[in-house]
């Protein structure tokens, strides 16, 4: 969460980390910013531990959270 704040701060995004609700992270994205912060969330994420199994993360997108998921 730490690094992915930080990239956002550094390179200007719009997007916005909102909260994090359980293992899940919620950000306000513009349209134009979604398809380039999904693979930043995805590699931080998954790198953000080693573990003896692969951390995998999946995502999700829409208008609101119903929608979102």
């Amino acid at each position: 969460m730490v690094k992915i704040a930080e990239i956002l701060r550094a390179e200007n995004w719009e997007t916005r980390m909102i909260m994090q609700v359980h293992d899940e992270l919620v950000f306000d994205v513009p349209v134009h910013e979604l398809e380039k912060l999904k693979p930043v969330v995805k590699k931080y994420m998954e790198e953000a531990v080693e573990l003896s199994i692969p951390l995998v993360v999946d995502m999700s997108s829409g208008q609101d959270w119903l929608e979102a998921h």
